[in-house]
Protein backbone atom coordinates (compact mmCIF):
# COMPACT_ATOMS: atom_id res chain seq x y z
CA UNK A 1 0.00 0.00 0.00
CA UNK A 2 2.75 2.62 0.86
CA UNK A 3 4.46 1.47 -2.80
CA UNK A 4 1.75 3.58 -4.43
CA UNK A 5 2.88 6.80 -2.70
CA UNK A 6 5.86 6.38 -5.34
CA UNK A 7 3.16 7.97 -7.53
CA UNK A 8 3.22 11.15 -5.89
CA UNK A 9 6.92 12.03 -6.56
CA UNK A 10 5.92 14.08 -9.02
CA UNK A 11 4.62 16.32 -6.51
CA UNK A 12 6.35 15.88 -2.99
CA UNK A 13 9.88 14.44 -4.61
CA UNK A 14 10.73 12.69 -1.26
CA UNK A 15 7.80 9.87 -2.55
CA UNK A 16 10.34 8.71 -4.92
CA UNK A 17 11.90 6.89 -2.32
CA UNK A 18 9.10 4.41 -2.04
CA UNK A 19 9.99 3.01 -5.51
CA UNK A 20 13.33 1.73 -3.79
CA UNK A 21 13.04 -1.87 -3.60
CA UNK A 22 16.19 -1.98 -0.32
CA UNK A 23 13.87 1.06 1.34
CA UNK A 24 11.33 -1.03 1.62
CA UNK A 25 12.35 -4.12 2.24
CA UNK A 26 14.38 -2.32 5.40
CA UNK A 27 11.50 -1.13 7.03
CA UNK A 28 9.51 -4.25 6.06
CA UNK A 29 12.23 -5.83 8.38
CA UNK A 30 11.68 -3.24 11.25
CA UNK A 31 7.74 -3.16 10.77
CA UNK A 32 7.12 -6.69 11.55
CA UNK A 33 10.00 -7.30 14.06
CA UNK A 34 8.05 -4.18 16.11
CA UNK A 35 4.73 -5.15 15.46
CA UNK A 36 6.01 -8.99 17.18
CA UNK A 37 7.84 -7.17 20.00
CA UNK A 38 4.38 -5.31 21.01
CA UNK A 39 2.02 -8.24 20.38
CA UNK A 40 4.52 -10.82 21.60
CA UNK A 41 3.96 -10.18 25.22
CA UNK A 42 -0.31 -10.29 24.89
CA UNK A 43 -0.29 -13.06 23.19
CA UNK A 44 2.02 -15.16 25.51
CA UNK A 45 -0.37 -13.85 28.14
CA UNK A 46 -3.56 -14.78 26.08
CA UNK A 47 -2.08 -18.15 25.46
CA UNK A 48 -1.73 -18.89 29.19
CA UNK A 49 -4.94 -18.12 30.04
CA UNK A 50 -7.02 -20.19 27.48
CA UNK A 51 -4.36 -23.17 28.23
CA UNK A 52 -2.65 -23.39 25.06
CA UNK A 53 0.55 -25.39 26.44
CA UNK A 54 3.00 -27.68 24.33
CA UNK A 55 2.96 -31.13 24.79
CA UNK A 56 6.15 -32.84 25.51
CA UNK A 57 7.39 -36.30 24.19
CA UNK A 58 8.41 -38.67 27.71
CA UNK A 59 10.64 -40.36 25.87
CA UNK A 60 13.01 -37.40 24.66
CA UNK A 61 15.64 -35.49 26.72
CA UNK A 62 14.49 -35.45 30.55
CA UNK A 63 14.98 -31.83 30.61
CA UNK A 64 12.51 -31.31 28.07
CA UNK A 65 9.75 -32.20 31.00
CA UNK A 66 9.64 -28.78 32.25
CA UNK A 67 8.92 -27.12 28.94
CA UNK A 68 5.38 -29.01 29.60
CA UNK A 69 2.59 -26.15 28.84
CA UNK A 70 4.67 -23.47 27.33
CA UNK A 71 2.73 -21.49 24.86
CA UNK A 72 2.20 -22.49 21.61
CA UNK A 73 0.99 -21.93 18.08
CA UNK A 74 3.00 -18.34 18.17
CA UNK A 75 3.09 -19.04 14.56
CA UNK A 76 0.45 -17.22 13.99
CA UNK A 77 1.68 -14.16 15.48
CA UNK A 78 4.85 -14.85 13.11
CA UNK A 79 2.37 -14.83 9.97
CA UNK A 80 0.48 -11.64 10.62
CA UNK A 81 3.70 -9.86 11.26
CA UNK A 82 4.78 -11.37 7.54
CA UNK A 83 1.37 -10.23 6.20
CA UNK A 84 0.85 -6.86 7.39
CA UNK A 85 4.25 -5.46 6.44
CA UNK A 86 4.15 -7.24 3.14
CA UNK A 87 0.92 -5.26 2.41
CA UNK A 88 2.22 -2.20 3.71
CA UNK A 89 5.60 -1.79 2.25
CA UNK A 90 5.10 -4.62 -1.06
CA UNK A 91 4.33 -3.65 -4.98
CA UNK A 92 0.88 -5.54 -4.45
CA UNK A 93 0.85 -6.00 -8.25
CA UNK A 94 3.77 -8.40 -8.26
CA UNK A 95 2.54 -11.96 -8.49
CA UNK A 96 5.59 -13.58 -7.21
CA UNK A 97 4.81 -11.92 -4.22
CA UNK A 98 1.29 -13.32 -3.69
CA UNK A 99 2.67 -16.88 -4.44
CA UNK A 100 4.85 -16.37 -1.69
CA UNK A 101 2.48 -15.31 1.19
CA UNK A 102 -0.10 -18.12 -0.36
CA UNK A 103 2.49 -20.35 0.11
CA UNK A 104 3.08 -19.01 3.66
CA UNK A 105 -0.73 -18.69 4.43
CA UNK A 106 -1.72 -22.28 3.35
CA UNK A 107 1.00 -24.33 4.40
CA UNK A 108 0.45 -22.14 8.01
CA UNK A 109 -3.15 -23.20 7.80
CA UNK A 110 -2.45 -26.89 7.51
CA UNK A 111 0.27 -26.29 10.47
CA UNK A 112 -2.96 -24.35 12.55
CA UNK A 113 -4.88 -27.47 12.20
CA UNK A 114 -2.21 -29.74 13.25
CA UNK A 115 -1.82 -27.98 16.78
CA UNK A 116 -5.20 -27.20 17.02
CA UNK A 117 -6.49 -30.99 17.27
CA UNK A 118 -3.19 -31.90 19.56
CA UNK A 119 -3.38 -29.13 21.87
CA UNK A 120 -6.72 -27.98 21.62
CA UNK A 121 -8.96 -31.03 20.98
CA UNK A 122 -5.81 -33.22 22.66
CA UNK A 123 -5.37 -35.38 19.79
CA UNK A 124 -2.07 -36.81 20.22
CA UNK A 125 -1.43 -37.11 16.73
CA UNK A 126 -3.13 -34.31 15.07
CA UNK A 127 -3.37 -34.57 11.55
CA UNK A 128 -2.74 -38.25 9.84
CA UNK A 129 0.76 -38.10 8.02
CA UNK A 130 -1.54 -39.33 5.09
CA UNK A 131 -3.61 -36.27 5.48
CA UNK A 132 -0.83 -33.87 5.87
CA UNK A 133 1.30 -34.65 2.71
CA UNK A 134 -2.17 -34.93 0.77
CA UNK A 135 -2.79 -31.23 1.88
CA UNK A 136 0.69 -30.12 1.03
CA UNK A 137 0.94 -32.27 -2.04
CA UNK A 138 -2.35 -30.34 -3.23
CA UNK A 139 -1.42 -27.24 -2.24
CA UNK A 140 1.96 -27.66 -3.93
CA UNK A 141 0.35 -28.24 -7.38
CA UNK A 142 -1.51 -25.84 -7.73
CA UNK A 143 1.10 -23.36 -6.49
CA UNK A 144 3.86 -24.80 -9.33
CA UNK A 145 1.12 -25.26 -11.33
CA UNK A 146 0.36 -20.87 -11.24
CA UNK A 147 3.71 -20.23 -11.32
CA UNK A 148 4.29 -22.30 -14.70
CA UNK A 149 1.71 -19.92 -15.89
CA UNK A 150 2.98 -16.61 -14.87
CA UNK A 151 6.83 -18.07 -16.14
CA UNK A 152 5.40 -18.81 -19.40
CA UNK A 153 6.40 -22.83 -18.77
CA UNK A 154 9.52 -22.09 -17.85
CA UNK A 155 11.45 -24.87 -16.15
CA UNK A 156 14.95 -24.02 -16.35
CA UNK A 157 16.89 -24.62 -12.87
CA UNK A 158 20.17 -22.86 -11.38
CA UNK A 159 23.33 -25.86 -10.85
CA UNK A 160 25.48 -23.79 -8.19
CA UNK A 161 28.88 -23.92 -9.42
CA UNK A 162 28.00 -24.04 -13.82
CA UNK A 163 27.61 -20.73 -15.13
CA UNK A 164 26.32 -22.69 -18.42
CA UNK A 165 24.44 -25.43 -17.45
CA UNK A 166 20.41 -24.72 -16.85
CA UNK A 167 18.92 -27.73 -17.72
CA UNK A 168 14.87 -27.01 -18.49
CA UNK A 169 12.98 -30.25 -16.59
CA UNK A 170 10.19 -30.31 -18.55
CA UNK A 171 7.71 -32.80 -17.10
CA UNK A 172 9.99 -33.59 -14.17
CA UNK A 173 9.71 -30.12 -12.99
CA UNK A 174 5.89 -30.32 -11.79
CA UNK A 175 7.19 -32.92 -8.83
CA UNK A 176 10.36 -31.63 -8.38
CA UNK A 177 9.00 -28.34 -7.12
CA UNK A 178 5.98 -29.92 -5.38
CA UNK A 179 8.63 -31.77 -3.82
CA UNK A 180 10.71 -28.68 -2.64
CA UNK A 181 7.67 -27.14 -0.90
CA UNK A 182 6.66 -30.14 0.78
CA UNK A 183 10.16 -31.05 1.69
CA UNK A 184 11.38 -27.58 2.80
CA UNK A 185 8.32 -27.09 5.21
CA UNK A 186 8.41 -30.40 6.91
CA UNK A 187 12.42 -29.90 7.04
CA UNK A 188 11.96 -26.96 9.07
CA UNK A 189 9.22 -28.32 10.76
CA UNK A 190 11.29 -31.32 12.17
CA UNK A 191 13.93 -28.92 13.18
CA UNK A 192 11.92 -27.04 15.22
CA UNK A 193 12.68 -29.24 18.59
CA UNK A 194 14.67 -26.76 20.77
CA UNK A 195 14.30 -23.24 21.70
CA UNK A 196 15.23 -20.76 19.06
CA UNK A 197 16.61 -23.30 16.80
CA UNK A 198 14.60 -23.32 13.97
CA UNK A 199 14.04 -19.38 13.73
CA UNK A 200 17.51 -18.78 13.48
CA UNK A 201 18.46 -21.16 10.27
CA UNK A 202 15.20 -19.23 9.42
CA UNK A 203 16.56 -15.95 9.88
CA UNK A 204 19.90 -16.69 7.99
CA UNK A 205 17.96 -18.11 4.78
CA UNK A 206 15.49 -15.49 4.54
CA UNK A 207 18.82 -12.80 4.93
CA UNK A 208 20.30 -14.60 1.92
CA UNK A 209 17.03 -14.54 0.00
CA UNK A 210 16.71 -11.30 0.52
CA UNK A 211 19.65 -10.42 -1.64
CA UNK A 212 19.15 -13.68 -3.96
CA UNK A 213 15.54 -12.28 -4.81
CA UNK A 214 16.82 -8.70 -5.32
CA UNK A 215 19.96 -9.31 -7.90
CA UNK A 216 17.68 -12.41 -9.49
CA UNK A 217 15.02 -9.98 -10.28
CA UNK A 218 17.45 -6.67 -11.21
CA UNK A 219 18.64 -7.41 -15.02
CA UNK A 220 21.97 -5.94 -14.36
CA UNK A 221 23.01 -7.47 -11.80
CA UNK A 222 21.58 -10.80 -13.02
CA UNK A 223 23.72 -10.18 -16.08
CA UNK A 224 26.76 -9.50 -14.39
CA UNK A 225 26.36 -12.36 -12.19
CA UNK A 226 25.24 -14.73 -15.55
CA UNK A 227 22.28 -15.68 -13.31
CA UNK A 228 18.66 -16.76 -14.88
CA UNK A 229 16.88 -13.12 -14.53
CA UNK A 230 13.31 -13.50 -13.24
CA UNK A 231 11.67 -10.21 -14.01
CA UNK A 232 9.45 -9.10 -10.72
CA UNK A 233 11.24 -11.59 -8.53
CA UNK A 234 12.87 -8.24 -6.79
CA UNK A 235 9.86 -7.13 -5.21
CA UNK A 236 10.22 -10.61 -3.21
CA UNK A 237 13.23 -9.21 -1.07
CA UNK A 238 10.55 -7.12 0.78
CA UNK A 239 8.50 -10.26 1.79
CA UNK A 240 12.02 -11.78 2.69
CA UNK A 241 12.38 -8.92 5.09
CA UNK A 242 9.27 -9.35 6.63
CA UNK A 243 9.88 -12.95 7.33
CA UNK A 244 13.15 -11.61 8.32
CA UNK A 245 11.56 -8.72 10.79
CA UNK A 246 8.51 -11.53 11.86
CA UNK A 247 11.53 -13.95 12.93
CA UNK A 248 13.99 -11.72 15.14
CA UNK A 249 10.63 -10.77 16.99
CA UNK A 250 9.57 -14.04 17.67
CA UNK A 251 13.29 -14.98 18.58
CA UNK A 252 13.00 -12.13 21.43
CA UNK A 253 10.99 -14.54 23.40
CA UNK A 254 11.40 -17.80 21.53
CA UNK A 255 14.90 -17.33 22.62
CA UNK A 256 16.57 -19.87 25.93
CA UNK A 257 14.58 -20.60 27.73
CA UNK A 258 11.28 -20.05 25.56
CA UNK A 259 8.30 -18.38 26.83
CA UNK A 260 6.56 -19.18 23.58
CA UNK A 261 6.94 -21.91 20.84
CA UNK A 262 5.85 -21.15 16.87
CA UNK A 263 4.31 -24.41 16.41
CA UNK A 264 3.23 -26.10 13.27
CA UNK A 265 1.95 -23.02 12.24
CA UNK A 266 4.53 -21.17 12.32
CA UNK A 267 7.30 -24.26 11.30
CA UNK A 268 5.22 -25.64 8.47
CA UNK A 269 4.46 -21.73 6.79
CA UNK A 270 8.05 -20.37 7.37
CA UNK A 271 8.98 -23.62 5.44
CA UNK A 272 6.69 -23.20 2.28
CA UNK A 273 7.42 -20.01 1.86
CA UNK A 274 11.20 -20.40 1.55
CA UNK A 275 10.71 -23.29 -0.69
CA UNK A 276 8.52 -21.64 -2.76
CA UNK A 277 11.51 -18.36 -3.01
CA UNK A 278 13.66 -21.20 -4.00
CA UNK A 279 11.32 -22.03 -7.12
CA UNK A 280 10.85 -18.33 -8.05
CA UNK A 281 14.35 -17.75 -7.90
CA UNK A 282 15.63 -21.33 -9.89
CA UNK A 283 17.55 -22.05 -6.99
CA UNK A 284 15.70 -25.26 -5.76
CA UNK A 285 19.68 -26.92 -5.68
CA UNK A 286 21.28 -24.47 -3.78
CA UNK A 287 18.64 -24.54 -1.42
CA UNK A 288 19.89 -27.62 -0.20
CA UNK A 289 23.35 -26.06 0.57
CA UNK A 290 21.65 -22.79 1.74
CA UNK A 291 19.17 -25.08 4.07
CA UNK A 292 21.92 -27.71 5.28
CA UNK A 293 20.22 -27.81 8.41
CA UNK A 294 17.59 -28.29 7.65
CA UNK A 295 18.13 -31.03 5.28
CA UNK A 296 20.24 -32.61 8.05
CA UNK A 297 17.87 -32.88 9.99
CA UNK A 298 15.05 -34.41 7.66
CA UNK A 299 17.56 -36.55 6.64
CA UNK A 300 18.67 -37.66 10.23
CA UNK A 301 15.00 -39.03 10.65
CA UNK A 302 14.83 -40.57 7.31
CA UNK A 303 17.87 -42.47 8.02
CA UNK A 304 16.29 -43.30 11.62
CA UNK A 305 13.24 -44.90 10.39
CA UNK A 306 14.99 -46.54 7.42
CA UNK A 307 17.65 -48.06 9.66
CA UNK A 308 14.92 -49.51 12.09
CA UNK A 309 12.78 -51.07 9.56
CA UNK A 310 15.56 -52.50 8.33
CA UNK A 311 18.37 -53.48 10.36
CA UNK A 312 15.89 -53.09 13.76
CA UNK A 313 19.12 -51.23 14.95
CA UNK A 314 19.24 -47.19 14.99
CA UNK A 315 21.98 -44.99 13.78
CA UNK A 316 21.10 -42.13 16.39
CA UNK A 317 20.50 -41.58 19.96
CA UNK A 318 17.36 -39.99 18.86
CA UNK A 319 15.85 -38.06 15.96
CA UNK A 320 15.71 -35.52 14.86
CA UNK A 321 19.56 -34.56 14.74
CA UNK A 322 19.80 -31.93 17.83
CA UNK A 323 18.13 -34.71 20.01
CA UNK A 324 20.68 -37.06 19.20
CA UNK A 325 23.71 -34.49 20.34
CA UNK A 326 21.56 -33.64 23.71
CA UNK A 327 21.51 -37.07 24.43
CA UNK A 328 25.23 -37.17 23.97
CA UNK A 329 25.79 -34.31 26.76
CA UNK A 330 25.73 -31.27 24.82
CA UNK A 331 24.01 -28.68 26.92
CA UNK A 332 20.33 -27.19 24.45
CA UNK A 333 21.68 -23.38 24.18
CA UNK A 334 25.39 -24.82 22.44
CA UNK A 335 23.53 -27.58 20.48
CA UNK A 336 21.27 -24.25 19.59
CA UNK A 337 23.80 -22.02 18.84
CA UNK A 338 26.28 -24.01 17.44
CA UNK A 339 23.81 -25.33 14.81
CA UNK A 340 23.17 -21.51 14.31
CA UNK A 341 26.63 -21.04 13.46
CA UNK A 342 26.85 -23.74 10.71
CA UNK A 343 24.03 -22.38 9.58
CA UNK A 344 25.85 -19.07 8.59
CA UNK A 345 28.43 -20.70 7.52
CA UNK A 346 26.43 -22.43 4.64
CA UNK A 347 24.86 -19.33 4.02
CA UNK A 348 28.19 -17.72 3.28
CA UNK A 349 29.34 -20.63 1.23
CA UNK A 350 25.88 -20.55 -1.01
CA UNK A 351 25.99 -16.80 -1.37
CA UNK A 352 29.68 -17.27 -2.55
CA UNK A 353 28.46 -19.71 -5.55
CA UNK A 354 27.09 -16.73 -7.03
CA UNK A 355 30.55 -15.68 -7.87
CA UNK A 356 32.45 -19.29 -7.90
CA UNK A 357 30.97 -20.08 -11.55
Amino acid sequence: MLFQLFHLHQEIPFFNIFRYITFRAIYATVTSMLLLLVLGPWLIRWLRRVQVGQEVRDDGPKSHLSKQGTPTMGGVLILLGIFVSTLLWADLSDRYVWMVLISLGVNGTIGFLDDYLKVVRKKSKGLLAWQKFSLQIVTGVLLVLWYLYVSNGDTRIVVPFLKVLNPALGLFFLPFAVGVLAGTANAVNLTDGLDGLAIGPVIVVSLAFMGITYVTGHHLFARYLEILHVPGAGELAIVCGAMVGSSLGFLWFNSYPASIFMGDVGSLALGGGIGMMAIITRQELLLVVLGGIFVAEAVSVIAQVLSFKIRKKRVLRMAPLHHHYELGGLEEPKVIVRFWIVSIILALISLSTFKLR
